[in-house]
Parts: C-alpha cells; sequence; structure tokens
C-alpha cells in the first residue's frame, strides 16, 4: 500500500533562488504533458493516495495548476500547495473551492534575511501574513513551513508565528542534496546542536498550539513519497535524487520500488495527521 500523502514537483521552474533548493532539478529536462498529470493523480488516488502536495520548484508558475488540484479535489484527495506566494491570489480567486490547504514558505521574521537565502523580496514578510489571512478567509487550511539555515538559527521567531497562526508549522534542517544544492548550500549547513537550539527557543509555543513540527536532515531522508516533474517517483535516502521508471509506463506500485521510501520513517517524521 502507498504511503497517503504524496509530494508532486509539477515543475523545475521557479521565480525565486533559494541558495538551500533541495528540488532544484538541474537533472531533469521537461515535464509531462497536463493530459498525463490528470491521469496519474488517478493512478496515484487508485493505489492509495490520500493527500496531494503540490510542489515545485515554484507550483504556482505551472499554467494548469488550477486544473490539477480541480481534478485532485474531484476524485477525493485532500489537495495542498506549497508556495512562496508570489503567484497564489489568481489560484485562490479560481480554485480556494479545490483547495483544503495552503503551505507558505518563510524562513526568517526579517525581510532582509529572506533576501539573503533568495527566498524573496523586502516585502516578503508582511505579504506571507496578508496570504495566510487570505487563505483563512476562504476556509483553506495555512500551514507555514520554516528551513532552518546558518542565517536563521538564533532567530526567534515567535511574534511572527504567533500573527501568522498556521494550523501546522514545519521546521526543517537545511538539507543537503548532491546533484541538487551542492555548490550553493555549504555556507547555510548546520549541525544538529543549532538545529535542537531553534527548536528549544520555540517550544513555549506548544501551549499555544503553535509548537513547531521538527525534521531533522535524517527524519527527511527516505521518508517522503515524491514526483518528480516527468511523473516519475524520485527518492534522497542516499543523499542525492533517485529516479524511478515513469509511473505511468509501469504502475505506481513497481515504480514506487524502484526509489525506496520507508513507511515507518514516514509515521515516525509526524507525516499522518489530521488533514
Amino acid at each position: 500500500m502507498i504511503i497517503p500523502a504524496i509530494n508532486f514537483h509539477l515543475l523545475k521552474a521557479c521565480n525565486a533562488r533559494c541558495h538551500f533548493c533541495f528540488a532544484t532539478f538541474r537533472d531533469v529536462e521537461g515535464q509531462i504533458s497536463a493530459d498525463d498529470a490528470l491521469r496519474l493523480l488517478d493512478a496515484l488516488r487508485a493505489a492509495g493516495a490520500e493527500k496531494l502536495n503540490f510542489a515545485g520548484g515554484e507550483p504556482t508558475l505551472h499554467r494548469h495548476l488550477g486544473r490539477l488540484v480541480a481534478h485532485a479535489k474531484s476524485v477525493g484527495l485532500v489537495t495542498s500547495v506549497v508556495t512562496n506566494g508570489f503567484r497564489l491570489d489568481p489560484l485562490l480567486d479560481a480554485h480556494a473551492a479545490d483547495l483544503d490547504w495552503v503551505g507558505l514558505s518563510v524562513d526568517s521574521a526579517d525581510a532582509r534575511v529572506e533576501v539573503a537565502l533568495g527566498r524573496g523580496d523586502q516585502d516578503y514578510v508582511r505579504r506571507s501574513l496578508v496570504l495566510a489571512d487570505r487563505c483563512r478567509s476562504l476556509g483553506v487550511r495555512v500551514k507555514l513551513n520554516t528551513v532552518v539555515t546558518a542565517l536563521n538559527c538564533e532567530e526567534d521567531m515567535s511574534a511572527f508565528v504567533r500573527r501568522f497562526q498556521p494550523e501546522r508549522w514545519k521546521v526543517f534542517q537545511v538539507l543537503p542534496i548532491a546533484g541538487q544544492n551542492d555548490g550553493k548550500v555549504e555556507p547555510l549547513l548546520i549541525d544538529a546542536a543549532a538545529f535542537r537550539a531553534f527548536l528549544e527557543r520555540h517550544a513555549p509555543l506548544a501551549a499555544e498550539g503553535l509548537a513547531p513540527i521538527a525534521e531533522a536532515n535524517d527524519d527527511m531522508r527516505g521518508s517522503y513519497v515524491m514526483v518528480d516533474p516527468l511523473g516519475r517517483f524520485f527518492g534522497n535516502a542516499t543523499g542525492r535524487h533517485i529516479y524511478s521508471a515513469p509511473i505511468l509506463e509501469v504502475g505506481v506500485e513497481a515504480a514506487l520500488a524502484q526509489v525506496g521510501v520507508s513507511t515507518a520513517k514516514f509515521e515516525a517524521r509526524g507525516g499522518r495527521y489530521a488533514w
């Protein structure tokens, strides 16, 4: 049986240049057609998928994202988009009813840090708060994603998180992946102690239901079911991406067996929750 939550990285294009990005897909050319992407959603659902996260690159750059989100919703998948928010408003205008979750990526409450990381501009933090409020007003649940690096590991984001009010705050230790972010990520890497200190600084938020949900490097490796822009599963358990044969050619079960994903690690990192 397939792990119930899938990350579908629709395309490699992005309108940000995050220096730590683990999904640059610089080793992947092209993407599957929209029609094949629809067929792939059907296949994943038939295999037992329950939740589909549309990611990238930046998924809102995909010209057929609204169509894909609507189709995923129509076949019974819980729908989610993980985004930097720059182009989120048009998707909300047209497809808020088809969206269950939006995950907004904010790594710092200081816009200068966002700029230094390559994530956003001087208005990035303020705009993220506006988008979070708009999502909630439309009935879309909101998640906050934060990558902890050498530039923000000593920061206290508590006031920002209280204002943002995410249902889930995912906090990731910056993850090096050979072939994806090597050559850029090295100055941003932190050790386990620095990551733990960031988590401990924010532990009091638990009393307000805002505790960080931590994922250290080992938690992330081999615990996600991910699909690349060509419609192949890929895994990261070895520290680099390993790609399966195209899912539509060999089937979900056979393709997934080629990349090695641990159900135990998925469960241990809290991958299953009340979505």
